[in-house]
């Protein structure tokens, strides 16, 4: 049987190639699926070649360890693909190691599929030409993206954002709080200190700080701490209660919240929920960053909105009582600042266009898939 196979490095990419990989087994899509992904792939149908437990990193300078890793890993990607039994390469973001893989899969003639494609529009504007040389078909999510794809050469689809999928089954505010144990009068603020390691470490005791500085202001304040699954924080440090895997039911059941700038941000759109951001890093990366990066916002959420939208804290600008002066009227039911940020958080989720994204890549990749059989 011909092979689909998928290559992602991160648990995000790992959650929206499974979304995909659904989607194909849910239609009799006529190929076995193949991939180097994580838990969610395998639970969807996927057969492993390498977990991606092992993959994930963040930071030009951490990436540097994993190098001999990701080299053997593109040997054993080349071999599998000089097998002559895949149809279809679908790439889902990690886009340092997949551009390396979208050269070898088109050298090798198997057509690439991107899924979720590098962040051009920020930074490395240079990938725009690899990606009209190598790439197939490109499944954006960010509304801009297309066009600015598609001026390059390179034959794009805005398919929506994949959290749209998710937010179909979140909770209503009533249903959240009782979830949480919080009463429907209570102020609730929600802290996202990120969902990497290295990231908590970096934001944890800032992001805590903030929360005490709030509990100081408003009386009977109660602070949620929403994690990663695989994210373990020492109590000792952080005197809240902390959930899991349950962003959209603690971001619904906030009346603001303190977000690690990433996808967190347009889930909190999505919920509606108003937000500050912020993110720090090791100083080197910073600086590199600063050199690199051209757009003017950090948070997903501002880029789309084309304005700072959200109050965003960066680096040495991460100073809790400033945080918190951004956070207090959030807090507050009544409040102008709150109300003109709900509105402008639902443009956004507006922008994110309608759920089924799965399906629609999955669809474009039985194409390409299909394509290719009846070349040969």
């Amino acid at each position: 049987m011909r092979e689909i196979l998928f290559v992602t490095g991160e648990s995000s990419g790992d959650a929206h190639a499974a979304g995909v990989a659904r989607e194909l087994i849910a239609s009799r899509a006529p190929y076995k699926l193949v991939g180097i992904g994580g838990d969610q792939m395998h639970a969807a149908g996927v057969e492993l070649i390498e977990h991606s437990r092992r993959l994930a990193v963040m930071g030009f300078v951490e990436v540097l360890e994993t190098i001999p890793r990701h080299f053997a890993l593109l040997q054993t990607l080349k071999r599998h693909l000089r097998d002559g039994n895949v149809a279809a390469i679908v790439l889902v973001d990690y886009p340092d190691f997949n551009m390396i893989v979208a050269s070898a899969a088109k050298d090798i003639g198997v057509p690439v599929l991107y899924y979720i494609t590098p962040q051009v529009w920020a930074w490395r504007q240079g990938r725009l030409d690899k990606l009209a040389k190598t790439v197939a078909k490109a499944a954006v999510i960010l509304p801009f993206e297309e066009k600015l794809l598609r001026d390059h050469g390179i034959d794009a689809t805005f398919v929506g954002h994949p959290l749209l999928d998710r937010a179909e089954a979140i909770p209503d505010r009533a249903s959240a709080r009782s979830a949480l144990g919080f009463g429907a009068d209570d102020r609730v603020l929600a802290l996202f200190p990120g969902s990497r390691r290295q990231e908590v470490e970096r934001h944890l005791d800032d992001f805590v700080a903030v929360a005490r500085e709030l509990e100081r202001r408003i009386a009977g304040l109660k602070v949620v701490v929403a994690l990663a699954p695989h994210v373990t924080i020492d109590a000792a440090k952080c005197p809240y209660p902390m959930v899991r895997s349950a962003s959209f039911t603690v971001l619904r059941a906030a009346d603001a919240a303190f977000c690690k700038s990433g996808t967190t941000t347009l889930e909190a759109a999505v919920a509606g929920c108003p937000l500050v951001v912020a993110y720090r890093m090791n100083a080197l990366n910073f600086a590199v960053a600063r050199w690199l990066v051209k757009v003017p916002n950090i948070g997903l959420v501002n880029l789309i909105a084309g304005r700072t939208l959200v109050p965003e804290f960066v680096q040495d600008e991460l100073q809790p009582p400033r945080v918190a002066d951004a956070l207090e009227p959030l807090l507050d039911r009544t409040s102008r600042e709150r109300r003109e940020m709900v509105e402008g958080l639902d443009a956004v989720r507006s922008a994110l266009g309608v759920p089924g994204a799965s399906r629609r890549v999955a669809q474009l990749v039985a194409t390409l898939a299909s394509r290719e059989m009846h070349a040969r």
